[in-house]
């Protein structure tokens, strides 16, 4: 089943402190400022995990998940709604958002508190 940008949208914004905002000119994701998702346009999510992750993800389908360098950087993982799985947006949200998040609210969503 395809995820739509709005099915990322719920998703993101229903994880603890979540805000959007625009981020030159597409939606973020943030949690108390940091930015752990982006939004370039209707068919791609970009996620903000590890760089471990990344690898792994793409190595797992790299028809559906990219690397994306800033510069020389790897930057985060993009994401092909189109062809992920909503169990898979939303394991990749949680994890870029425990990236970013305090402590004590990571804490908090692992322990489902």
């Amino acid at each position: 089943m395809a995820v739509t940008v709005d099915d990322a949208r719920s998703m993101a914004v229903s994880l603890p402190q979540v805000t959007e905002q625009d981020h030159h000119g597409m939606a973020s994701f943030r949690i108390r400022g940091k930015i752990f998702a982006t939004v370039p346009n209707d068919q791609y999510l970009r996620v903000m995990v590890d760089e471990d992750e990344i690898h792994a993800t793409v190595s797992e389908n790299p028809a559906v998940f990219h690397e994306f360098y800033w510069g020389t950087r790897l930057a985060c993982l993009v994401v092909d709604l189109a062809g992920a799985s909503p169990q898979k947006v939303r394991e990749l949200l949680n994890e870029a958002w425990l990236r970013k998040a305090p402590a004590v609210l990571a804490r908090q969503l692992q322990s489902g508190a």
